[in-house]
C-alpha cells in the first residue's frame, strides 16, 4: 500500500504512540424513522423525564468510580441531563405531535444550535449534549445505551467522537489509543485522554472508514494513523517511544533554554480538581485558570462568598507559584440565564468575554472582589486578565477596575487580531498579556474553531497566525510587557521553540505536555529559537513552516518527534 494511502491525518491531542487492532464504536442510538406521535403526551412526558433522570444517575455513578477531572466532567454532564429547559423543550415537541425519542432528539438539536452559535467552551460541550440525548433516546426506547464494546485485547478505539461518560472509564490496560473523526483540540475527549495518558488523534481523515481488526499505528504527537504498518515502522515507533521516555526522566525543574534564558512552564486549568492535580506536578504555576465552571451550573449569579471559597481551593495548592486567572469568558443567550443580553445573530462576534462584563459590570466586580478575598486569605500570587480585549480603551477600563479591587497585577488575553496589531497601545498600562492561540487563529483566518472541516485553516503553524503573534510580541518588547502563550500551541514542543523565538516569555499548556516542551527548550539556545522563528515566518504554507522548524531543530529533538 502506498504511503499516501496508508496514512490518515488528524490533530494530535494527547502525546504518545501505540500499535494495535481497530475496534469500532457503534454510532449513537437514533429515534426510529417515522416514529408515531405520543398517544398521551402528558404521560409520555413522564417517561421522557424518567429517561433523562436515568441518564443523570448513570453518569453520577460513573463519576463515583473515577477521580479528579473525569469525575468533575461526568458530574457536569449529569447536570445537562437534569436541565429543566432541555426537558421543557422535549415536552414542547411532544405537544407538537412528535414521538418520545424524536422529541428528545429535536430538543437536543435546538440546544446544539445554541451551543455552537456561542462558540468556545459551549461549542466544545456539544459532544456531551449529544451523548446525553443519545442515552436518553436509548432509555426511552428500552435498548442498550451507546458505548465502547467490551474489549477482548488491547486495542485502538475508533469512533465519530467519544463522550466523557465513555472516555472517563476506559480501561487504560486495554485502550492503546483513541482515534475520532470529530472532536477538537480542547474537547473532553482530548482533555481526558491527555489526563489518562492515552495517545489520541481527533478530526482524523476517513477514520470511520477503518475496518475493525485492522492493525494501525497511532502517533498522538504528529496526529497520524498508519494502516497495516510494516514491522520496521512499528519497531521504529516503539524505539522512539522508549527513547522519549528515557529522555524525559531528567527533564525536570524550571523551563529554560540551553543558554539559561528562563521560560516559565505553566498549566492550564479549569476547576478545583485540575488545580489540585496540576499543583502536584512539576509546573511553575498556572498560566490560565478558566473561571467559567464557577458560573455555568449556577441559576443565579454566584456571590462573593461562594466564589471566594472556590478560588481559595484553586489558589492554595500552588503556594507562592503564580496563578493567572481569566475573568468570566461567556457569551450571549441561554448558558448564563442570569446574564442574558438577548439574542444575537452571531454571538462569537458579539457581546462575549469582556464585552459581557462591560454590559453587566456587577458580575465582574463580584468576581474581582472574590478573587481579592481569596488572594488575601491564601497569600497567593494572583494575576488577573480579561478575555476578548480588542482595543486600548477596553484594556484601560479593565485595568482600572481590577486595581480598584486591590489586585495589583493585571493583564489581558490577546486573541483578537486588533489587539495583537496594536499591542504597543493595548499593553501600555498593563503588567502582562497572554496570547490565546485558539481564538486568535479562528479570528485571523475567519474559520470557526469547532468546524472540523476547517482544521487545516486552524493549524497553529499557519504563517498568518505566526505573523500576528509576532506583532503582539513586538508590542510587548516595545512596552517592556511580558507576553506568554496559553493556547494549545504552547504545548507543541516544536512550536514552543518558535513562540520563544518570537518573544513569548512563558508557555502554559496541559500539564502532561510540560515535560516534552521543557526538554525541547533545553536543547536549544535563545538565539537558536530566534533563528528558527525567522525562518518559519518566511514559509509560504503551514506545512512548509512545520518542515522548516523540524529541519532546523536539534537532531536530538527530531529523533524524539
Amino acid at each position: 500500500m502506498a504511503v499516501e494511502d496508508s496514512t490518515r491525518r488528524g490533530i494530535g491531542v494527547s502525546p504518545g504512540s501505540a500499535y494495535g487492532p481497530v475496534v469500532l464504536v457503534a454510532p449513537p442510538v437514533r429515534a426510529p424513522e417515522g416514529e408515531p406521535a405520543a398517544t398521551d403526551p402528558e404521560q409520555t412526558k413522564g417517561a421522557v423525564a424518567a429517561a433523562f433522570e436515568s441518564v443523570a444517575r448513570d453518569l453520577e455513578d460513573r463519576a463515583g468510580r473515577v477521580e479528579d477531572t473525569a469525575a468533575e466532567i461526568l458530574s457536569a454532564t449529569a447536570l445537562i441531563a437534569r436541565d429543566k429547559s432541555l426537558l421543557k423543550a422535549a415536552g414542547a415537541h411532544l405537544d407538537a405531535g412528535e414521538g418520545p425519542a424524536t422529541a428528545i432528539e429535536s430538543a437536543v438539536d435546538e440546544f446544539v444550535v445554541q451551543f455552537e452559535a456561542l462558540g468556545g467552551y459551549f461549542a466544545e460541550r456539544v459532544a456531551d449534549l449529544r451523548d446525553v440525548g443519545a442515552r436518553a433516546v436509548a432509555a426511552v426506547l428500552g435498548v442498550p445505551a451507546p458505548g465502547v464494546p467490551d474489549l477482548a485485547e488491547p486495542s485502538v478505539v475508533v469512533a465519530e467522537d467519544l463522550a466523557p461518560a465513555e472516555t472517563a472509564v476506559l480501561d487504560r490496560a486495554l485502550v492503546l489509543a483513541i482515534v475520532t473523526s470529530g472532536g477538537g483540540r480542547t474537547s473532553h475527549t482530548a482533555i481526558l485522554a491527555a489526563q489518562r495518558g492515552i495517545p489520541a488523534v481527533v478530526q482524523c481523515d476517513r477514520a470511520l472508514e477503518l475496518v475493525a481488526g485492522t492493525p494501525v499505528a497511532v502517533d498522538g504527537d504528529l496526529g497520524t494513523v498508519t494502516l497495516d504498518p510494516s514491522e520496521e515502522f512499528v519497531a521504529d515507533l516503539t524505539a522512539r517511544r522508549e527513547r522519549r521516555a528515557a529522555a524525559l526522566v531528567d527533564a525536570t525543574g524550571p523551563g529554560r533554554t540551553r543558554d539559561g534564558h528562563p521560560v516559565p512552564l505553566l498549566a492550564n486549568i479549569g476547576d478545583v480538581e485540575d488545580a489540585e492535580a496540576a499543583a502536584a506536578q512539576d509546573v511553575e504555576g498556572v498560566g490560565l485558570f478558566r473561571t467559567e465552571f464557577v458560573f455555568l451550573s449556577a441559576t443565579t449569579a454566584p456571590t462573593v462568598e461562594e466564589q471566594a471559597e472556590i478560588y481559595r481551593r484553586v489558589l492554595a495548592p500552588f503556594g507562592d507559584r503564580r496563578v493567572v486567572v481569566r475573568t468570566l469568558d461567556a457569551g450571549a443567550d441561554k448558558p448564563l440565564s442570569f446574564a442574558d443580553l438577548g439574542p444575537e445573530e452571531n454571538p462569537a462576534l458579539g457581546r462575549r468575554g469582556l464585552r459581557l462584563s462591560a454590559a453587566r459590570p456587577e458580575l465582574l466586580d463580584t468576581q474581582l472582589a472574590a478573587l481579592a478575598v481569596a488572594a488575601a486569605d491564601t497569600g497567593a500570587d494572583v494575576r488577573v486578565m480579561a478575555p476578548m480585549v480588542a482595543t486600548a480603551e477596553e484594556a484601560d477600563w479593565f485595568a482600572r477596575r481590577v486595581r480598584e479591587h486591590g489586585l495589583p497585577t493585571v493583564g489581558v488575553m490577546i486573541e483578537v487580531p486588533a489587539a495583537a496589531l496594536r499591542s504597543r497601545h493595548v499593553l501600555a498600562d498593563l503588567d502582562f498579556a497572554s496570547i490565546g492561540t485558539n481564538d486568535l487563529s479562528q479570528y485571523t483566518l475567519a474559520a470557526d474553531r469547532m468546524q472540523g472541516e476547517l482544521s487545516d485553516l486552524l493549524d497553529p503553524w499557519q504563517p498568518a497566525v505566526l505573523d500576528v503573534i509576532a506583532a503582539a510580541c513586538d508590542g510587548g518588547a516595545a512596552t517592556g510587557t511580558p507576553i506568554g502563550v496559553c493556547g494549545e500551541a504552547a504545548g507543541d514542543p516544536l512550536l514552543a521553540l518558535v513562540l520563544v523565538g518570537l518573544g513569548a516569555s512563558s508557555l502554559s499548556m496541559a500539564p502532561s505536555r510540560v515535560p516534552m516542551v521543557r526538554l525541547a527548550l533545553s536543547l536549544h539556545s535563545r538565539p537558536d529559537c530566534q533563528r528558527i522563528a525567522v525562518a518559519v515566518r518566511e514559509a509560504r504554507t503551514a506545512a512548509d513552516a512545520l518542515r522548516t522548524a523540524l529541519d532546523l531543530a536539534d537532531p536530538g529533538l527530531r529523533d524524539l518527534l
